[in-house]
């Protein structure tokens, strides 16, 4: 038997050395490689909708110029502006209300510009409106039990007929209802007209029906107006408790710097249809675009 020399020894070693230097040179490109298409991923993941230049047009006046937006997964925004800064008409975009006459609206990935409102509900995209849109001579439950059904799970011969899976959905519906209701904390009125409430009960009303809805953007158009300030600090505490509880993410009109300033991650600040200013509230709290538009008033 020939033993190896040491030479050969040698040279069996500086191989070994170099292939383990390769294949970890190679390992490390591939987890390197791994690493970047799985933050490129969880980026586009976290982005729940865009907008991308929108305009809007009513017979000539242009109500909003080049509205862009990003709009991330988990957290509250602000829309904020005087009257007649377009922010409801940007509302009325996302939630397909209106179509822009330029621009694009893209939500989990999709091209959602110029869907109907049912479908953009549908699809997960739910708003409240400035006026009060309950059913006055309903019973507040009812109107609650109406945003549950959005997923209605029977057809409308099974309700003729109240079949068990009626039945069962319905039961699921009521309790859903309640369960916002009860999140709201106005579950005490359950059974009371809903045009008798006080105002500020209608406005939490209108939001246990929305989240009813489970919505995975919400868009509340100043759900603060008519309350007062206990009130207002009280619905900036459940909307904490909403966010917590279902993850849903959240972007509000609000008139009320108090309520934007406690709850807001990131601020969006409009004037005469355009964006001014976008940033966390500290930063718009002292940007003197905001501070000339709210006529010399720091925010």
């Amino acid at each position: 038997m020939i033993k190896p020399s040491k030479r050969d020894g040698h040279l069996l070693k500086m191989k070994y050395e170099r292939y383990t230097m390769e294949y970890m040179r190679a390992l490390v490109l591939v987890y390197a490689l791994f690493y970047f298409v799985w933050r490129k991923g969880v980026e586009k993941m976290s982005v729940l909708l865009e907008a991308k230049g929108c305009q809007m047009t009513f017979k000539g006046l242009q109500a909003v110029k080049n509205f862009s937006a990003t709009i991330e997964e988990g957290k509250v925004y602000g829309l904020i502006g005087t009257n007649g800064a377009g922010k409801t008409t940007v509302i009325n975009m996302l939630s397909g209300v209106l179509t822009p006459t330029a621009g694009q609206i893209i939500y989990q990935g999709k091209d959602i510009t110029g869907m109907q409102p049912d479908k953009v509900a549908k699809n997960g995209i739910v708003r409240t409106y400035q006026n009060l849109r309950l059913f006055g001579k309903m019973n507040a439950l009812e109107n609650v039990i109406i945003g549950a059904q959005i997923d209605r799970r029977y057809h409308f011969a099974e309700a003729l007929i109240h079949t068990g899976r009626f039945r069962r959905s319905e039961q699921y519906y009521r309790d859903k209802a309640l369960q916002m209701m009860k999140i709201m904390e106005i579950d005490q009125y359950a059974d009371a007209q809903a045009g008798s409430l006080p105002y500020g009960s209608q406005r939490r009303l209108e939001s246990a029906r929305i989240l009813a809805a489970d919505p995975k953007l919400l868009l509340l158009d100043e759900p603060a107006a008519g309350m007062n300030p206990q009130e207002s600090m009280e619905l900036v505490k459940i909307i904490h408790h909403v966010m917590d509880e279902f993850g849903v993410t959240i972007l509000l009109i609000e008139h009320d710097m108090k309520v934007i300033m406690n709850l807001c991650d990131y601020i969006y600040a409009m004037a005469t249809g355009e964006m001014i200013a976008s940033g966390t509230p500290a930063e718009i709290r002292s940007d003197p675009k905001v501070v000339a538009a709210y006529l010399g008033r720091a925010v």
